[in-house]
């Protein structure tokens, strides 16, 4: 039976191969979806993504066509704003030595790289610094701040500084401006301005913005001011590859003005006209149509890689900031030899994980794996690889002598960031929180078995009730002689999909499994038959460490329910439509 929170499960299933509640659409979205269809010339399948998406009949058009004109607001509505401008200016009119002090992860270089590209239209320059993950840990430090002051009259701290205020009081000499969309606490550093949607004083609707979101607002609000005093400015559309890389590899909700800024972000990116992020293109082996998905998975993990594990925490904003071509293939080559390596950690570590977890906490609510041997930068990505393969709440820890680091990724139903919060005011950690579905933490080694003892506790007791059933959307039933290449292509018009929009999983009832083979570093590679004898193409990525593997890897399976993802494979200049599948369950016939 049906929990009655809970949408009737498509095609029967409630419980899949990796433990999940296959979700149809609920009454009122279907009965929108099939209004949607009659009413207006937007496909079914697309009516059916859009009902899913809460967008109403009246909204659809403007949905699928989001404009910039539309939703961009007025920047001077930021707090701040004006103030941070009028400074900026007086710095080039001064021309005075700017430093620019930029988290290392993707939000962070994208940011860096918008104001140095901008800079270098007015041919001016910034220094730019990135802190080394493992000696200098998140955001501004005051050694940093110290010294950047020393020669420097104005810092620009980017994707980071609203809560440093020992480091910001340390930049004696010079002016702080900060711009970035953490969370602010109630008081705020002593900066000459803190441009943040999420400070607690604001009263901006642009709380989902990344931090590269905000600065192409102060952009846009910089040359407007530029132009009132009659100067010649850059055209800011050019900047929006970087912003949409940002807004995708940060999991930004692709929300309201976000959905304007990737959409004209990916057209942009298209073109390659970014030495920095073509370079990165060629190295990662993206052959298609840049689209959110290689944005999340492909480009953004690689300019993440180095700030990961502590080396050469500035490459990622190097690459995109560069004008030089042999420079950014150079930087590219490096960026992809330390995501080889990041990857090499990240399989290694994964894969005793695995094995721990196995051996162990077969029936555990949560589970975690704890070593010494892992780097604290890959730790959320191995708690992303246990959620994958146990379709429970996990978390990794990197052990350290006196203290050690952690990351947690959940699934629906159980608030890992809540719980962090109880253990960390129940004196169990040291710090920890996040959001619902991802958290971080810092604790005292020797508390490490009791705290996960008490985080299992509290998800045995949140999964007593009935929301801790593993929902899983679907958006449509289809058979594969439904599926072209036009229609994965149809796809994107209801995109860009990512955070609080995800890309549309589609059912395919009743296959066989007709040819299997292992390829890669454990990827699952299928050609599925449906009912009317058409075949489609599919592949299981890491399949080899999950029950999901092990289910498809059968001989004499019998017909099969499957759901994935359809995408473009470009395989030696021929493109294919390819599935990527996610989840399956025995087809009751």
């Amino acid at each position: 039976m049906n929990h009655p929170s809970v949408p009737r499960a498509c095609l029967g299933v409630t419980h899949s191969v990796t433990g999940r509640y296959w979700c149809d659409l609920a009454e009122d979205q279907g009965r929108m979806a099939q209004a949607m269809a009659q009413r207006t010339d937007i496909a079914p399948h697309l009516c059916r993504i859009l009902a899913r998406q809460q967008v109403s009949l009246d909204e659809a058009e403007d949905y699928l066509e989001p404009t910039m004109t539309r939703l961009m607001p007025d920047p001077s509505s930021l707090r701040d704003m004006d103030k941070a401008v009028e400074r900026f200016v007086a710095a080039l009119e001064n021309h005075e030595n700017i430093a620019i002090f930029a988290d290392y992860d993707v939000d962070g270089a994208s940011s860096a790289a918008q104001l140095i590209w901008w800079l270098r239209y007015f041919d001016r320059k910034a220094s730019l610094y990135v802190p080394d993950r493992s000696r200098e840990g998140f955001g501004p430090n005051p050694d940093a701040m110290r010294k950047l002051a020393e020669s420097h009259s104005l810092i620009i701290c980017v994707d980071c500084g609203t809560s440093a205020h020992d480091a910001i009081a340390a930049a004696q000499g010079a002016d702080v401006i900060i711009i970035d969309h953490h969370l602010g606490e109630d008081k705020l550093p002593h900066a000459t301005a803190i441009i943040n949607p999420n400070r607690q004083d604001e009263t901006s609707e642009l709380t989902y913005l990344c931090a590269a979101g905000v600065v192409f607002m102060f952009l846009v609000a910089l040359n407007r001011q530029l132009r009132n005093k009659a100067v010649e400015v850059c055209d800011l559309h050019g900047f929006l590859d970087l912003v949409a890389l940002a807004t995708v590899a940060d999991a930004s909700p692709l929300l309201g003005l976000n959905r304007a800024l990737v959409r004209r972000g990916l057209k942009e990116m298209s073109y390659r006209k970014r030495p920095g992020i073509r370079a990165l293109a060629d190295v990662s082996n993206l052959k298609t149509k840049p689209d959110s998905h290689a944005l999340g998975f492909l480009l953004g993990p690689r300019i993440n890689a180095p700030g990961r594990i502590g080396e050469e925490s500035d490459l990622g904003a190097r690459l995109l900031a560069t004008d030089d071509d042999f420079e950014a293939e150079a930087i590219a080559a490096e960026v992809e030899r330390l995501n080889q390596k990041r990857r090499a950690m990240v399989d290694a570590a994964a894969n005793e994980a695995l094995e721990r977890i196995a051996a162990s906490q077969n029936n555990e609510p949560l589970v975690w794996a704890a070593s010494s041997n892992w780097h604290p930068g890959v730790v959320g990505i191995i708690a992303a690889r246990l959620v994958d393969a146990s379709g429970r709440p996990a978390i990794a820890i990197a052990i350290g002598d006196e203290t050690s680091r952690g990351s947690a990724r959940s699934v629906p139903g159980f608030d890992i960031g809540a719980a962090m919060h109880r253990c960390r005011n129940e004196g169990l950690l040291i710090s920890g929180g996040g959001h619902k579905m991802a958290a971080g933490l810092e604790i005292e080694t020797d508390k490490i078995e009791p705290a996960m003892a008490r985080l299992s506790e509290i998800a045995t007791h949140m999964h007593k009730d009935g929301d801790s059933i593993q929902q899983y959307p679907i958006d449509s039933v289809i058979q594969p002689d439904a599926v072209t290449i036009d229609m994965v292509r149809s796809l994107e018009t209801a995109g860009p999909y990512g955070s609080a929009a995800p890309a549309p999983r589609f059912a395919f009832p009743n296959l066989l499994v007709v040819y299997r083979r292992w390829v890669g570093t454990g990827h699952l590679q299928l050609r599925l038959r449906g009912e009317t004898g058409a075949e489609l193409e599919a592949i299981a990525f890491r399949a080899d460490q999950s029950p999901l593997g092990q289910f498809l890897d059968r001989n004499g399976l019998p017909p099969v329910h499957i759901v994935g993802r359809l995408q473009e494979n470009n395989f030696r200049g021929q493109i294919r439509v390819q599935l990527q599948v996610h989840d399956a369950a025995l087809a009751n016939r």
